[in-house]
């Protein structure tokens, strides 16, 4: 799948453990595309978390960003250019004997949509993590990076984080909405759906989504002291015992049953249409998803707006 313009998986998500700590660090190293995830690095990150769930030198993973940012969501321009051979190899079926469904099928899009319901694909790849998560959230923490802090056990955030997702302003769904919905609370997700807006760190905390909020020179000191914590509280089997509790608590939630329908939905979601001039999906690939999604700030206040650079700008 990995052509000269997108990185290897294995530069696009770091891996590293301490044995002696039991803390493992999986780093998002991308900051020129804003952390960005390709297929090939969602996948690769499941598999990490796979791994790390197994892993008798694991006990606590802490999730990261290189740059200013956590992230601003997967590759979308990557997956739209995408041939049907580089999607079934996205579905981890590379070289197989299999046909991949025609464009005019229902199955084009909704066969990519159920498999992000699936924690191999690397969405969800959080919830069966038997070990606990930190995610260091800071800047923008936008698409497939917020389905990480919603997913993981404890976020820690940069007071200058800002909470969100993009398809809001351009499609009207998110993978992991009714998680939101579960950890956010009804009325503030809401809002963020039907504006468009992303929330700050301030917000996200008084809304119980984020554990704690410190200024940015602080942040990876204090994500420290609760990895640390953590890994010296209980051990590996107290560990996987309680995340197995939590796991039960969070599927009569109906956790995975939100992710099918959210996918169900997705899949419709070329059948509508647009009022008179709404901003739609078409046009959003058609400009350049990022040079668009910017563009279309400028409709909003300023303090509605996605981009930290028009946030500034006064009307």
């Amino acid at each position: 799948m990995a052509s000269d313009a997108r990185p290897p998986a294995e530069q696009i998500v770091l891996y590293e453990k301490d044995p002696a700590t039991k803390i493992a660090t999986i780093t998002f190293n991308r900051p020129e595309r804003l952390n960005a995830p390709t297929a090939e690095a969602r996948l690769r990150y499941a598999d990490l978390l796979r791994a790390a769930t197994v892993d008798d030198d694991v006990k606590v993973v802490v999730i990261r960003g290189v740059g200013d940012n956590l992230g601003s969501g997967a590759d979308l321009p990557d997956f739209m250019a995408s041939s049907d051979e580089e999607r079934l190899a996205e579905l981890r079926l590379e070289g197989a004997d299999v046909t991949y469904p025609p464009k005019e099928s229902f199955r084009h899009g909704a066969t990519m949509g159920q498999w992000y319901a699936n924690v191999a694909a690397g969405n969800r790849a959080l919830q069966e993590l038997k070990k606990i998560s930190i995610v260091e959230a800071k800047g923008y923490c936008y698409g497939w990076h917020f389905y990480q802090c919603a997913d993981a056990d404890l976020v820690i955030s940069s007071d200058d984080a800002l909470f969100g997702h993009p398809s809001f302003r351009y499609f009207g769904w998110g993978p992991r909405m009714w998680t939101w919905v579960l950890t956010m609370g009804l009325r503030p997700f809401q809002e963020m759906v039907f504006t468009g807006r992303p929330f700050t760190a301030e917000e996200m905390r008084a809304c119980h989504f984020v554990n704690k909020v410190v200024p940015r020179h602080q942040l990876e000191a204090e994500v420290s002291k609760y990895a640390l914590a953590c890994a010296r509280n209980r051990p590996v089997d107290s560990i996987f015992q309680q995340k197995m509790f939590f796991e039960v608590v969070k599927q009569f939630q109906g956790e995975y049953l939100g992710s099918l329908l959210s996918a169900a939905f997705e899949s419709m979601g070329g059948a509508a249409r647009p009022d008179a001039d709404d901003f739609m999906l078409g046009d959003a690939i058609d400009a350049g998803l990022a040079d668009a999604v910017n563009e279309n700030d400028a409709k909003f206040p300023p303090e509605f707006r996605l981009s930290k650079k028009n946030r500034k700008e006064q009307p």
